[in-house]
This record gives C-alpha cells, structure tokens and sequence, in this order.
C-alpha cells in the first residue's frame, strides 16, 4: 500500500469518526497561583464540535484519492 492510499483510507475514517460522534472532549490543565509551597490549578473540560461539512468534506477527499490512486497503479 503506497502513501496516497494511507491518506485516503485515514481521510476517510477520520471523516466517518467525525460524522459519527460530532464532537470530543479533553481535559486542560491550567496552573492558576503559586503560593510559596501551596500550588493551586484548575481542571478544564473543553469540547470541540466537528463540523459536518468537514467531516462530508474528508470522506470525499479520501475518496477521490483512493480513486486517483488506484488508477495510476492500473
């Protein structure tokens, strides 16, 4: 398997992946103040929502890459 359809195929699975759960979580961590020994930080949950468009967008792509691809190789 060539580089080309590497892309494609992660393309595409990342598009689906993105089609299907339409946003994921992480957790940050921020240092808020530092008091001499004492340390105090605060836990952030954020999410990011992955757009469909961009998830149709990659499906496609990796499509027409997978295509391009194989017919180079006939």
């Amino acid at each position: 398997m060539n580089a080309v359809k590497g892309v494609a195929i992660a393309l595409i699975l990342a598009g689906a992946l993105g089609l299907a759960y339409g946003s994921f979580s992480y957790t940050k961590e921020t240092q808020q103040a530092k008091l001499g020994p004492i340390e105090l930080s605060v836990k952030e949950e954020k999410t990011v929502n992955i757009p469909v468009w961009a998830g149709v967008a990659a499906i496609v792509i990796g499509g027409v890459l997978l295509l391009s691809g194989s017919k180079k190789n006939s």
